[in-house]
């Protein structure tokens, strides 16, 4: 990437990124609300399987007749590669192309469209160190707003990246509505869910995003989580064990709603389908009470 790239993606007066209740704060300057459709983001620990959360829900609320949109915000620019059976330009890579005027860019190039009808965005992001990927984030909302894609829009998903002090991390905290915490039944996966909770906490004392609850994933039992999620006010929402489909599924460049038909693919699309459809109708915001780092240190004892 260019020098221009870095500049222009570098915080500066305007777009500063100093960091905020432990997550980086970034104050864009236009409205932060997408419209109507409803607005979710996915997080959790690095390598948990948000990318494929994410884009399988994406699919599951296109089942249900809605119009769905993924938007990727990981530098990786690897969330919606299952839709588009491909490694897509990202926001970043085509503003490149046109000297950063993004009154020269068009929806189509910079939207693709996924299996079933799913649109797809990557926003991309600087090479590590040289500036803020919360900007990225910031920038393609602000694209789509002035091309009119989210008016015809039902639901945005936004598959977040795992760094919880960055401002990619915090961006889509000012867009969504709800937000879900993926996790595994281990210590790491559910100490980074809490720290988790804590920065979508801080950030929901200036937004209206609130906790809609936690995804169980590549987990055979789920007693660890379900014992936290008691302890601090969270809900598991679905369970999804660790199936050596899904990592078939990612190795064909596909989502499980393209896999061939077997009780466990079934299993694992009508959980899908179930999560589609509750966040569809509406769940409530959670009380959530994280803990401090040293008290879930002792919480999370093992046998």
């Amino acid at each position: 990437m260019t020098s221009r790239a870095s500049d222009f993606l570098a915080c500066r007066p305007g777009f500063p990124c100093p960091e905020e209740d432990g997550v980086m704060a970034l104050d864009l300057d236009y409205d932060d609300d997408v419209g109507a459709a409803k607005v979710f983001a996915v997080y959790g620990k690095g390598g948990i399987g948000k990318s494929t959360t994410s884009s399988n829900l994406s699919v599951a609320f296109s089942k249900l007749g809605k119009r769905v949109l993924q938007i990727g915000c990981d530098p990786k620019h690897d969330s919606t590669f299952t839709l588009t059976k491909r490694l897509v330009p990202t926001v970043i890579d085509v503003l490149e192309s046109v000297n950063f005027h993004p009154e020269e860019l068009r929806p189509a190039d910079y939207v693709y469209e996924g299996y079933n009808g799913v649109m797809c965005v990557e926003a991309g992001g600087p090479p590590a160190g040289t500036g803020c990927g919360g900007y990225v984030v910031g920038q393609t909302v602000k694209l789509l707003k002035q091309h009119d894609l989210l008016e015809d829009t039902d639901v945005v998903i936004f598959d977040v990246l795992g760094d919880v002090v960055c401002g990619g991390f915090a961006t889509p905290l000012q867009h969504a509505e709800r937000a879900l915490i993926v996790t595994a039944n281990d210590f790491d996966s559910i100490f980074a869910m809490n720290r988790i909770a804590s920065a979508i906490l801080a950030k929901s004392r200036d937004y209206r995003v609130r906790l809609a609850g936690v995804v169980a994933n590549r987990s055979a039992a789920t007693d660890e989580i379900d014992r936290f999620n008691a302890a601090v006010g969270l809900k598991r929402l679905a369970h999804f064990p660790d199936l050596d489909v899904i990592r078939r599924s990612r190795l064909k460049k596909s989502t499980l709603f393209e896999m061939d038909p077997s009780p466990e693919v079934e299993a694992a699309q009508a959980e899908y389908l179930q999560l589609a459809t509750a966040l569809w109708a509406g769940t409530e915001p959670l009380d959530v009470r994280p803990m401090r780092d040293r008290d879930i240190f002792d919480f999370l004892g093992f046998d």
